[in-house]
Order: C-alpha cells, then structure tokens, then sequence
C-alpha cells in the first residue's frame, strides 16, 4: 500500500539529520534548527542572523519564528528535499 502524502513527507523529514550548528538544544542555546545540508549551505553570518531572528521571537512568547527572507529563500530547498536532505554539493561560499 502507498504512503500518503502527509506519511511520505514524514518519511523524508526523518531522513535528514536536524540539528543545531553546535549540536547543542536549541530550547538552551536559542540557535535556529535546521537539516545539516542547509546549516553548512549558510554562512555564518547568515546563520547567526536566523539565530538572532529565533531568539528574538522565542524572547517575545512565539514558538514559530520565521527566518529573514533571503535566508529562508536559501534554506528552502533543504527543507524539501528528500533522501536526507541532500541537493547535491553544499555552495562552497564560506572564507577561511
């Protein structure tokens, strides 16, 4: 029997690996929880940016923060992608 489509997204959303950037709660660290591939496709300024928007909201009373838009533009795709979250290589966009 085929998976609905509400089990199908389920099915995928288990498969990507979910976390903070420093592996931390984010309940105790505030930072945005994101797939993996999504949090190593930001830069770290744009990862602090959507940490800041979290804190900010989780500050105010909300649960549900939304992320700045270009940002949430960005993370999008991995959200939404299937097997794990993986959308092929990571933009390397990163100075080290």
């Amino acid at each position: 029997m085929a998976k609905s489509k509400s089990q199908e997204s389920l099915t995928n959303w288990t498969k990507q690996k979910w976390r903070t950037k420093s592996g931390k709660k984010s309940s105790k660290t505030g930072e945005r929880y994101l797939p993996e591939a999504a949090i190593k496709a930001l830069t770290p300024q744009e990862y602090a940016a959507t940490s800041r928007a979290k804190r900010k909201g989780t500050k105010a009373g909300k649960q549900f923060v939304k992320q700045p838009k270009a940002i949430a533009k960005k993370t999008a795709q991995y959200r939404k992608a299937k097997k794990g979250g993986k959308i092929g290589k990571a933009p390397h966009n990163r100075i080290y």
